[in-house]
């Protein structure tokens, strides 16, 4: 007995120490909150808000990971009916949503999800599109959905965005599968995919054309994005992924370009072990920032409001692991600074700014937040 605990305690210590050792020279250290806010509960007792967007009437909608698509108004929940079956395992649920661009005239939702349609057990992410009639999604479109399924529970993504062109953009986690799907483009998993907004391939697509590809990805090497947001200054596409024991990376996304996992890497396995002796590599798209030790990053916004005059221009990633919001601050493409916000306000899935201007937490165990400066 005693030399099980021994060795436990063995193992709790390398661990301990491989997650200190953990060191990134001349890094930018995260300043404490100067906080001038007050927070609002706009929705209550939701276990996993993980995506959340807006209606015309100022309305919200919210998933919840277990399957639930909540309609939320003046802090009422309703449940929206007719929401497809969801594979419910480890990080696989209901997962982001967004409306078209030009919802206000076609009445598209996005969502994506993780499915148990196809061939073999487990599931996999799968993007639809529906309609919103009378509490009920209606008319719903399967636009993508990955394969093969599996039984692994982790690294479904996902998030989605559209660009200014209209195209649309979506995350998938590389399914643990680390040493197979990211870098190959013939497997799904580990990508950032585009498509029309029907769920047809643009024309343009990098990998058009070439035998027995996905012809939907547009970047590889991803490990498991679960934040994407389009730039407002540049129109640019923005995306963090979690790395795995220190390497959390922020991304500019780029045509064809290929973000190194798991052959590049500024983290190490949860073991303590090398995954990779790399972190740069000719034909590796650099991240513009990197995380080093890890903050679990999940959702993010860029601020546009004039209501938050000091955060105005830069990005809020919220963090699951330290359980706060972080404003990254920017100069250009270039991290300047970094500050926390709402500090253990617990793990926040979500971060977004609303058509009101404000910006709303999605904070696991609690449900939806407001952020009112003082």
């Amino acid at each position: 007995m005693k030399k099980t605990a021994l060795a436990s305690l063995m193992i709790i210590s390398f661990l301990s120490f491989g997650c200190e050792a953990q060191v990134k020279p001349n890094d930018l250290a995260i300043k404490d909150e100067a906080k001038n806010y007050t927070l609002k509960t706009v929705a209550s007792d939701i276990a996993i808000p993980w995506g959340m967007t807006w209606l015309p009437d100022g309305s919200m909608l919210v998933t919840e990971k277990s399957g639930i698509l909540y309609h939320i108004k003046n802090s009422a929940k309703t449940e929206i009916k007719n929401v497809p079956k969801v594979y419910s395992r480890g990080q696989g649920g209901l997962l982001d949503i967004a409306l078209h661009p030009n919802y206000a005239k076609n009445g598209w939702i996005y969502m994506t999800y993780a499915s148990d349609e196809g061939d073999g057990t487990g599931g996999h992410t799968k993007l639809i599109r529906a309609k919103l009639l009378d509490g009920s999604l209606t008319q719903i479109e399967s636009l993508y959905k990955a394969t093969p399924n599996t039984t692994k529970g982790q690294h479904f993504g996902s998030r989605i965005v559209f660009d200014n062109d209209g195209y649309l953009y979506f995350s998938i986690g590389e399914r643990g599968e680390h040493f197979v799907n990211p870098q190959d483009i013939k497997r799904d998993g580990g990508k950032i995919y585009r498509l029309n907004d029907d769920g047809s391939i643009p024309k343009d697509n990098p990998f058009v054309g070439q035998a027995g590809v996905k012809e939907a990805i547009y970047t590889y090497g991803n490990r498991n994005p679960q934040g994407i947001a389009k730039n407002p200054t540049t129109g640019a596409i923005w995306a963090h992924e979690h790395g795995p024991q220190g390497g959390d990376e922020i991304n500019i996304i780029k045509k064809g370009a290929n973000y190194g996992w798991p052959v590049v890497t500024y983290g190490i396995d949860y073991d303590g072990t090398t995954i990779s002796k790399e972190n740069e590599k000719p034909g590796i798209e650099k991240p513009i920032y990197y995380w080093l030790p890890s903050i679990a990053p999940s959702g993010m916004a860029f601020v546009t409001s004039d209501k938050y005059p000091d955060w105005k221009g830069h990005l809020l990633v919220g963090s699951l692991k330290f359980q706060y919001l972080e404003l990254v601050k920017l100069k250009g493409n270039e991290v300047i600074g970094r500050q926390k916000i709402a500090t253990d306000i617990g793990r926040v899935r979500n971060v977004a700014q609303g058509p009101d201007g404000y910006i709303y937490m999605g904070v696991e165990g609690k449900g939806i937040l407001k952020i009112i400066p003082n």
